[in-house]
């Protein structure tokens, strides 16, 4: 596997909205650093919904951006869902909490998934497109950062299987907190997974 696209984007209105937001990535060619609040240079405007050490960098797979070209029909340039880096290979329907990437010199841990909102539908121009968002269920995925360190396109990247329960993205996707059973919220507490989504589950 190897990093086939880093994108980072700028505070800007999407049109008709008054609320800045950075989810129009693109993607760039030089190294980008990477500390524990994400990529450096990347704009993070909601941050009671996004960002954090929890919600650092936000991945897609190649398989999943082939699979949204051939749902949509058309080419889809690296960042249009406001993703910070691309796997070769990787399909984040597999991918479960506690996985790990790991590059020669950052190392990722997987947290969250995207929960799709009304901004991402404004991105897209289809006001109902978290809805199709939800149904394809190939969310991506969001990592905190336990090692920084520089990250370029073209990187090595090896996948450290989480070794604990599994609960892949889509699983989380589509989680409903309020009717979690006792074993199944304690199965998840037990996950290293991102703390907005930790407290709703302990409610």
């Amino acid at each position: 596997m190897k990093v086939t696209a880093i994108c980072i984007g700028q505070a800007g209105k999407l049109p008709g909205k008054s609320a800045k937001t950075g989810i129009r990535k693109a993607e760039v060619t030089a190294a980008v650093l990477v500390d524990r609040h994400g990529l450096v240079g990347d704009s993070i405007c909601n941050r009671k919904h996004h960002g954090g050490p929890d919600q650092a960098v936000y991945g897609l797979g190649s398989v999943d951006l082939s699979a949204w070209e051939a749902e949509l029909g058309m080419t889809l340039p690296p960042g249009t869902f406001g993703e910070n880096l691309i796997i070769e290979g990787v399909d984040s329907r597999s991918i479960r909490v506690g996985d790990r990437f790991e590059t020669a010199e950052v190392l990722l841990e997987v947290t969250a998934t995207r929960t799709p909102c009304s901004t991402l539908s404004e991105r897209m121009g289809d006001p109902h497109f978290a809805r199709r968002f939800n149904a394809v269920a190939r969310p991506g995925f969001y990592c905190r950062v336990l090692r920084q360190g520089l990250l370029q396109a073209g990187d090595a990247v090896t996948c450290q299987p989480f070794a604990g329960p599994s609960v892949t993205m889509p699983e989380l996707l589509h989680l409903r907190p309020g009717r979690l059973s006792d074993e199944d919220r304690s199965r998840y507490l037990s996950l290293p997974i991102g703390e907005r989504l930790r407290a709703l589950i302990a409610g």
